[in-house]
Protein backbone atom coordinates (compact mmCIF):
# COMPACT_ATOMS: atom_id res chain seq x y z
CA UNK A 1 0.00 0.00 0.00
CA UNK A 2 0.99 3.66 -0.32
CA UNK A 3 1.94 4.00 3.34
CA UNK A 4 4.31 1.04 3.21
CA UNK A 5 5.85 2.36 -0.01
CA UNK A 6 6.53 5.68 1.73
CA UNK A 7 8.02 3.88 4.75
CA UNK A 8 10.45 1.83 2.72
CA UNK A 9 11.47 4.77 0.52
CA UNK A 10 12.34 6.81 3.60
CA UNK A 11 14.25 3.87 5.03
CA UNK A 12 16.23 3.05 1.88
CA UNK A 13 19.28 4.93 3.16
CA UNK A 14 19.64 2.57 6.14
CA UNK A 15 19.20 -0.48 3.90
CA UNK A 16 21.76 0.89 1.40
CA UNK A 17 24.29 1.45 4.18
CA UNK A 18 23.85 -2.13 5.37
CA UNK A 19 24.35 -3.50 1.87
CA UNK A 20 27.37 -1.26 1.31
CA UNK A 21 28.88 -2.61 4.53
CA UNK A 22 28.40 -6.17 3.28
CA UNK A 23 30.19 -5.31 0.07
CA UNK A 24 33.05 -3.56 1.87
CA UNK A 25 33.60 -6.73 3.91
CA UNK A 26 33.49 -9.34 1.12
CA UNK A 27 33.60 -7.40 -2.16
CA UNK A 28 36.53 -9.39 -3.48
CA UNK A 29 34.65 -12.64 -2.94
CA UNK A 30 31.60 -11.31 -4.79
CA UNK A 31 33.57 -10.65 -7.98
CA UNK A 32 33.01 -14.25 -9.08
CA UNK A 33 29.24 -13.74 -9.47
CA UNK A 34 29.52 -10.89 -12.00
CA UNK A 35 27.27 -11.53 -15.00
CA UNK A 36 25.69 -14.60 -13.42
CA UNK A 37 22.04 -15.48 -12.77
CA UNK A 38 20.31 -16.15 -9.44
CA UNK A 39 17.09 -17.66 -8.23
CA UNK A 40 16.17 -16.46 -4.74
CA UNK A 41 13.18 -18.07 -3.05
CA UNK A 42 11.57 -15.93 -0.38
CA UNK A 43 13.19 -12.90 -1.99
CA UNK A 44 10.53 -10.58 -0.60
CA UNK A 45 11.10 -11.75 2.98
CA UNK A 46 13.29 -10.23 5.67
CA UNK A 47 16.51 -12.04 4.73
CA UNK A 48 15.77 -12.74 1.07
CA UNK A 49 15.23 -9.05 0.28
CA UNK A 50 18.75 -8.24 1.49
CA UNK A 51 20.16 -10.64 -1.08
CA UNK A 52 18.17 -8.79 -3.73
CA UNK A 53 19.50 -5.45 -2.48
CA UNK A 54 23.07 -6.72 -2.46
CA UNK A 55 22.84 -7.86 -6.08
CA UNK A 56 21.34 -4.51 -7.10
CA UNK A 57 24.14 -2.66 -5.27
CA UNK A 58 26.76 -4.68 -7.12
CA UNK A 59 25.04 -4.00 -10.46
CA UNK A 60 24.78 -0.27 -9.77
CA UNK A 61 28.24 0.31 -8.33
CA UNK A 62 30.64 -2.53 -9.10
CA UNK A 63 29.89 -4.90 -11.95
CA UNK A 64 30.48 -4.15 -15.60
CA UNK A 65 28.17 -7.04 -16.53
CA UNK A 66 24.98 -7.14 -14.46
CA UNK A 67 23.72 -10.01 -12.36
CA UNK A 68 20.14 -11.10 -13.07
CA UNK A 69 17.84 -12.57 -10.45
CA UNK A 70 14.51 -14.35 -10.33
CA UNK A 71 12.66 -13.81 -7.06
CA UNK A 72 10.19 -16.59 -6.24
CA UNK A 73 7.76 -15.73 -3.45
CA UNK A 74 4.09 -16.38 -2.68
CA UNK A 75 3.84 -13.11 -0.70
CA UNK A 76 2.22 -14.83 2.30
CA UNK A 77 4.59 -13.37 4.91
CA UNK A 78 6.77 -11.12 2.74
CA UNK A 79 6.09 -7.39 2.37
CA UNK A 80 6.02 -6.44 -1.34
CA UNK A 81 6.86 -2.81 -0.58
CA UNK A 82 10.21 -3.93 0.85
CA UNK A 83 11.51 -4.52 -2.66
CA UNK A 84 9.44 -1.80 -4.35
CA UNK A 85 12.59 0.01 -5.47
CA UNK A 86 13.62 -2.96 -7.64
CA UNK A 87 10.25 -4.30 -8.78
CA UNK A 88 10.65 -2.69 -12.21
CA UNK A 89 14.41 -3.11 -12.57
CA UNK A 90 15.20 -4.90 -15.84
CA UNK A 91 17.66 -7.24 -14.14
CA UNK A 92 15.08 -8.62 -11.70
CA UNK A 93 12.08 -10.83 -12.32
CA UNK A 94 9.36 -11.63 -9.78
CA UNK A 95 7.43 -14.89 -9.85
CA UNK A 96 4.42 -15.31 -7.56
CA UNK A 97 4.66 -19.01 -6.80
CA UNK A 98 4.69 -21.53 -3.96
CA UNK A 99 7.94 -23.51 -3.92
CA UNK A 100 6.20 -26.48 -2.30
CA UNK A 101 4.69 -27.04 -5.77
CA UNK A 102 6.95 -27.96 -8.74
CA UNK A 103 8.46 -24.91 -10.42
CA UNK A 104 9.40 -24.54 -14.08
CA UNK A 105 11.91 -21.83 -15.00
CA UNK A 106 12.81 -21.24 -18.63
CA UNK A 107 15.95 -19.21 -17.88
CA UNK A 108 19.49 -20.25 -17.05
CA UNK A 109 20.33 -20.28 -13.34
CA UNK A 110 23.85 -20.24 -11.90
CA UNK A 111 23.06 -19.85 -8.19
CA UNK A 112 20.07 -20.70 -6.00
CA UNK A 113 19.45 -19.23 -2.55
CA UNK A 114 16.60 -20.83 -0.61
CA UNK A 115 15.39 -18.18 1.84
CA UNK A 116 11.71 -19.16 1.74
CA UNK A 117 10.30 -20.21 5.10
CA UNK A 118 7.81 -19.35 7.82
CA UNK A 119 10.38 -18.48 10.47
CA UNK A 120 8.47 -16.71 13.25
CA UNK A 121 7.38 -19.21 15.96
CA UNK A 122 3.93 -17.66 16.34
CA UNK A 123 3.32 -18.07 12.62
CA UNK A 124 4.74 -21.56 12.17
CA UNK A 125 2.73 -22.81 15.13
CA UNK A 126 -0.33 -21.36 13.38
CA UNK A 127 0.58 -22.82 9.98
CA UNK A 128 2.39 -26.11 10.73
CA UNK A 129 1.53 -27.96 7.52
CA UNK A 130 2.49 -25.04 5.29
CA UNK A 131 5.75 -24.77 7.26
CA UNK A 132 6.52 -28.46 6.73
CA UNK A 133 5.71 -28.32 3.04
CA UNK A 134 7.83 -25.23 2.40
CA UNK A 135 10.87 -26.52 4.30
CA UNK A 136 10.79 -30.04 2.85
CA UNK A 137 8.91 -30.18 -0.46
CA UNK A 138 10.00 -26.65 -1.36
CA UNK A 139 13.65 -27.43 -0.79
CA UNK A 140 13.38 -30.67 -2.76
CA UNK A 141 11.78 -28.88 -5.70
CA UNK A 142 14.51 -26.24 -5.73
CA UNK A 143 17.32 -28.81 -5.50
CA UNK A 144 15.90 -30.76 -8.44
CA UNK A 145 15.50 -27.54 -10.42
CA UNK A 146 19.13 -26.77 -9.64
CA UNK A 147 20.17 -30.17 -10.93
CA UNK A 148 18.37 -29.52 -14.23
CA UNK A 149 20.08 -26.14 -14.55
CA UNK A 150 23.54 -27.49 -13.66
CA UNK A 151 23.99 -24.75 -11.07
CA UNK A 152 27.33 -23.56 -9.71
CA UNK A 153 26.18 -23.39 -6.09
CA UNK A 154 23.08 -23.65 -3.88
CA UNK A 155 22.63 -22.10 -0.44
CA UNK A 156 20.01 -23.62 1.83
CA UNK A 157 19.08 -21.40 4.77
CA UNK A 158 18.51 -23.84 7.60
CA UNK A 159 18.18 -22.70 11.22
CA UNK A 160 19.86 -22.81 14.61
CA UNK A 161 16.52 -24.27 15.73
CA UNK A 162 17.77 -27.65 14.51
CA UNK A 163 19.74 -27.82 17.78
CA UNK A 164 16.59 -27.58 19.89
CA UNK A 165 17.38 -26.90 23.55
CA UNK A 166 21.10 -27.72 24.02
CA UNK A 167 22.41 -28.77 27.42
CA UNK A 168 24.91 -26.53 29.18
CA UNK A 169 27.88 -28.59 27.99
CA UNK A 170 27.01 -27.71 24.37
CA UNK A 171 26.89 -23.92 24.78
CA UNK A 172 28.33 -22.38 22.63
CA UNK A 173 26.86 -24.88 20.16
CA UNK A 174 28.97 -26.30 17.36
CA UNK A 175 27.89 -27.92 14.10
CA UNK A 176 28.77 -31.36 15.46
CA UNK A 177 26.03 -31.20 18.12
CA UNK A 178 23.18 -33.53 17.12
CA UNK A 179 20.47 -31.60 18.91
CA UNK A 180 17.86 -31.98 21.65
CA UNK A 181 14.65 -31.63 19.66
CA UNK A 182 11.06 -32.77 20.14
CA UNK A 183 9.62 -34.39 17.01
CA UNK A 184 5.99 -33.89 18.14
CA UNK A 185 5.93 -30.60 20.07
CA UNK A 186 4.47 -27.27 18.87
CA UNK A 187 7.82 -26.15 17.41
CA UNK A 188 8.54 -29.47 15.69
CA UNK A 189 6.97 -28.50 12.36
CA UNK A 190 9.78 -25.98 11.92
CA UNK A 191 12.67 -27.63 13.79
CA UNK A 192 12.25 -31.10 12.33
CA UNK A 193 11.53 -29.93 8.78
CA UNK A 194 14.74 -27.89 8.87
CA UNK A 195 16.60 -30.97 10.13
CA UNK A 196 15.15 -33.10 7.32
CA UNK A 197 16.10 -30.34 4.89
CA UNK A 198 19.73 -30.67 5.94
CA UNK A 199 19.49 -34.44 5.51
CA UNK A 200 18.38 -33.82 1.92
CA UNK A 201 21.26 -31.41 1.38
CA UNK A 202 23.83 -33.97 2.48
CA UNK A 203 22.33 -36.82 0.48
CA UNK A 204 21.75 -34.91 -2.75
CA UNK A 205 25.38 -33.89 -2.56
CA UNK A 206 26.55 -37.46 -1.88
CA UNK A 207 24.32 -39.08 -4.52
CA UNK A 208 24.33 -36.45 -7.29
CA UNK A 209 27.18 -34.07 -6.39
CA UNK A 210 24.81 -31.11 -6.19
CA UNK A 211 27.02 -28.18 -5.06
CA UNK A 212 24.83 -27.36 -2.07
CA UNK A 213 25.57 -26.00 1.40
CA UNK A 214 23.53 -25.16 4.50
CA UNK A 215 23.80 -22.10 6.73
CA UNK A 216 22.34 -22.18 10.24
CA UNK A 217 21.31 -18.62 11.16
CA UNK A 218 21.31 -17.65 14.84
CA UNK A 219 18.56 -15.12 15.63
CA UNK A 220 19.03 -12.61 12.81
CA UNK A 221 17.53 -9.14 13.26
CA UNK A 222 17.65 -5.76 11.58
CA UNK A 223 15.78 -3.31 9.33
CA UNK A 224 13.00 -4.99 7.39
CA UNK A 225 11.94 -7.11 10.38
CA UNK A 226 8.43 -5.75 10.74
CA UNK A 227 6.98 -4.69 14.10
CA UNK A 228 4.21 -7.29 13.77
CA UNK A 229 6.62 -10.16 13.09
CA UNK A 230 6.00 -11.57 16.62
CA UNK A 231 9.66 -12.40 17.29
CA UNK A 232 11.14 -11.02 20.47
CA UNK A 233 13.07 -7.98 19.20
CA UNK A 234 10.20 -6.50 17.15
CA UNK A 235 7.80 -7.38 19.99
CA UNK A 236 9.90 -5.43 22.51
CA UNK A 237 10.34 -2.50 20.13
CA UNK A 238 6.62 -2.51 19.32
CA UNK A 239 5.80 -2.05 22.99
CA UNK A 240 8.54 0.52 23.58
CA UNK A 241 7.86 2.68 20.52
CA UNK A 242 4.18 2.89 21.37
CA UNK A 243 5.00 3.80 24.97
CA UNK A 244 3.60 0.62 26.43
CA UNK A 245 5.43 -1.45 29.01
CA UNK A 246 7.76 -3.97 27.37
CA UNK A 247 6.16 -7.35 28.04
CA UNK A 248 8.51 -10.23 28.85
CA UNK A 249 6.54 -13.43 28.25
CA UNK A 250 8.88 -15.64 30.30
CA UNK A 251 10.81 -15.33 33.55
CA UNK A 252 13.42 -13.32 31.65
CA UNK A 253 16.25 -15.83 32.03
CA UNK A 254 16.38 -17.50 28.57
CA UNK A 255 19.29 -16.19 26.52
CA UNK A 256 19.96 -15.58 22.83
CA UNK A 257 22.86 -14.40 20.69
CA UNK A 258 21.49 -11.98 18.10
CA UNK A 259 23.13 -11.37 14.72
CA UNK A 260 22.65 -8.12 12.79
CA UNK A 261 21.40 -8.62 9.24
CA UNK A 262 24.52 -7.30 7.44
CA UNK A 263 26.75 -9.72 9.36
CA UNK A 264 24.35 -12.56 8.61
CA UNK A 265 24.10 -11.92 4.86
CA UNK A 266 27.88 -11.56 4.69
CA UNK A 267 28.18 -15.02 6.21
CA UNK A 268 25.53 -16.51 3.95
CA UNK A 269 27.30 -15.28 0.82
CA UNK A 270 30.60 -16.68 2.06
CA UNK A 271 28.92 -20.07 2.49
CA UNK A 272 27.30 -19.92 -0.97
CA UNK A 273 30.55 -19.02 -2.71
CA UNK A 274 32.69 -21.51 -0.82
CA UNK A 275 33.79 -24.93 -2.05
CA UNK A 276 32.47 -26.80 0.98
CA UNK A 277 29.65 -28.72 -0.69
CA UNK A 278 27.48 -30.82 1.61
CA UNK A 279 28.62 -28.89 4.70
CA UNK A 280 26.69 -26.83 7.25
CA UNK A 281 27.92 -23.65 8.92
CA UNK A 282 26.71 -21.71 11.93
CA UNK A 283 26.23 -18.06 11.00
CA UNK A 284 25.57 -15.65 13.84
CA UNK A 285 27.25 -13.46 16.44
CA UNK A 286 29.21 -15.06 19.27
CA UNK A 287 30.20 -11.80 20.94
CA UNK A 288 27.12 -11.22 23.14
CA UNK A 289 24.73 -13.72 24.71
CA UNK A 290 21.97 -11.78 26.43
CA UNK A 291 18.98 -12.73 28.58
CA UNK A 292 15.47 -11.67 27.65
CA UNK A 293 15.49 -9.42 30.72
CA UNK A 294 18.77 -7.88 29.57
CA UNK A 295 17.43 -7.42 26.03
CA UNK A 296 14.29 -5.70 27.33
CA UNK A 297 16.40 -3.36 29.46
CA UNK A 298 18.68 -2.57 26.51
CA UNK A 299 15.77 -1.73 24.20
CA UNK A 300 14.06 0.27 26.96
CA UNK A 301 17.26 2.29 27.34
CA UNK A 302 17.56 2.89 23.58
CA UNK A 303 13.97 4.10 23.23
CA UNK A 304 13.81 5.85 26.63
CA UNK A 305 11.06 6.32 29.22
CA UNK A 306 9.85 2.73 28.93
CA UNK A 307 9.01 0.34 31.79
CA UNK A 308 9.17 -3.47 31.77
CA UNK A 309 6.63 -6.00 33.01
CA UNK A 310 6.33 -9.78 33.12
CA UNK A 311 3.24 -11.30 31.52
CA UNK A 312 1.99 -14.70 30.44
CA UNK A 313 1.48 -15.18 26.70
CA UNK A 314 -2.03 -15.73 25.38
CA UNK A 315 -0.55 -18.52 23.22
CA UNK A 316 -0.73 -21.67 25.35
CA UNK A 317 2.33 -23.21 23.63
CA UNK A 318 4.43 -20.05 23.65
CA UNK A 319 7.10 -21.44 26.01
CA UNK A 320 6.79 -25.15 25.17
CA UNK A 321 10.16 -26.52 23.99
CA UNK A 322 11.55 -22.98 24.03
CA UNK A 323 15.38 -23.21 24.19
CA UNK A 324 16.88 -21.83 27.38
CA UNK A 325 20.12 -20.74 25.74
CA UNK A 326 21.21 -20.08 22.19
CA UNK A 327 24.80 -19.15 21.34
CA UNK A 328 26.83 -20.24 18.30
CA UNK A 329 30.28 -21.72 18.20
CA UNK A 330 31.65 -20.02 15.07
CA UNK A 331 34.99 -21.83 14.99
CA UNK A 332 34.17 -23.64 11.74
CA UNK A 333 32.98 -20.51 9.91
CA UNK A 334 35.98 -18.53 11.15
CA UNK A 335 38.43 -21.23 10.10
CA UNK A 336 36.90 -22.26 6.75
CA UNK A 337 35.31 -18.99 5.61
CA UNK A 338 37.18 -16.26 7.50
CA UNK A 339 33.80 -15.16 8.83
CA UNK A 340 33.81 -12.68 11.70
CA UNK A 341 30.70 -10.73 12.74
CA UNK A 342 31.35 -7.04 13.37
CA UNK A 343 28.15 -5.33 14.55
CA UNK A 344 27.72 -5.15 18.32
CA UNK A 345 24.22 -5.75 19.67
CA UNK A 346 23.61 -2.24 20.99
CA UNK A 347 24.74 -0.65 17.71
CA UNK A 348 22.56 -3.00 15.66
CA UNK A 349 19.52 -2.36 17.84
CA UNK A 350 20.17 1.38 17.47
CA UNK A 351 20.10 1.09 13.68
CA UNK A 352 16.90 -0.95 13.85
CA UNK A 353 15.35 1.69 16.14
CA UNK A 354 16.13 4.39 13.58
CA UNK A 355 14.39 2.29 10.95
CA UNK A 356 11.37 1.70 13.20
CA UNK A 357 11.13 5.41 14.03
CA UNK A 358 10.84 6.23 10.37
CA UNK A 359 8.35 3.42 9.87
CA UNK A 360 6.18 4.68 12.73
CA UNK A 361 6.64 8.35 11.77
CA UNK A 362 7.80 9.32 15.27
Amino acid sequence: NLRNMKIFKENESILREDVRDIYLEIGGTLKVIEGSSFLISGGVGFIGSYFMDLLKFCNDNIFMESVTAICVDNFVTGVPERIGHIRHNENFMFLNADISKPIEIDYDIDYIINAASIASPSYYRKYPIETLETNVLGLKNLIELGMKKNIKSFLNLSSSEIYGDPDESHIPTGEDYNGNVSCTGPRACYDESKRLGETMVVNYYKEYKVPIKSARPFNVYGPGLMLNDKRVIPDFFNDAIHKRKIQILSDGTPTRSFCYISDAVKGFMLVLLSEFDGEAFNIGNDRTEISMKGLAELIAGIVGNVAIEYKKSKEKDYLTDNPQRRCPDLSKAKSYLNYYPKVELEAGLGRLYQWYKQESNI
